[in-house]
């Protein structure tokens, strides 16, 4: 299969919403990893499309602005290949473009929720045993970092927010819309 990878373009973004669906369903809006991006553009220079030869869509990753304490990081995700199209290559190609790129960009630390399987061949560790936590429910064994500049993570732990200036940091407000640790919300986590 020819393809090539490329920034995102406008009519990239119009028709991720739909791919995204097709690939992780239309229930992924409440997870933890969505709520961290609502309402935020990815980190400028850092969305990216797979492109077929006909310039269609066929995949698609984005990185978004994080903090974990003072420290600025970013969140890799969602990645998204047509479902017919998995299992080629077109994800970890996206993936490592797009953590070149980071690099290259000066980003210093990714964090992911993803299958481990599939994360770990690019470095990426467990985010829970390097003092890393999230404001809401994920499944641990899927929550994973990796240092984009050696030493990256040292002195850094603690929660992992939003970098919107808008945001109330680490307050009560700030968090109000996740879950509380051990908190009986009625609805079971995904």
């Amino acid at each position: 299969m020819t393809y090539h990878i490329i920034a995102e373009r406008p009519q990239d973004a119009v028709l991720l919403d739909p791919l995204l669906d097709r690939t992780f369903g239309s229930d992924r809006h409440g997870k933890t990893v969505y709520r961290l991006r609502e309402g935020l553009a990815p980190v400028p220079g850092l969305a990216f499309s797979a492109i077929g030869a006909a310039e269609e869509l066929l995949g698609s990753l984005r990185f978004w602005p994080i903090r974990i304490g003072a420290a600025e990081a970013i969140l890799l995700g969602p990645l998204a290949v047509e479902p017919a199209l998995q299992g080629l290559g077109i994800g970890r190609a996206l993936v490592r473009h797009g953590l070149d790129t980071a690099r290259a960009l000066g980003e210093r630390i990714c964090v992911v929720v993803g299958e481990p399987n599939y994360y770990q061949p690019f470095g990426f560790s467990n985010a829970e045993a390097a003092g890393l936590r999230l404001p809401g429910p994920v499944d641990a064994h899927r929550f994973q970092v990796l240092e984009l500049a050696p030493g990256a993570l040292d002195a850094v732990s603690g929660l992992i927010d939003r970098a919107d200036e808008r945001a109330v940091a680490f307050g009560d407000e700030r968090l109000a819309p996740f879950p509380v640790p051990g908190e009986h919300t009625g609805a079971q986590n995904q």
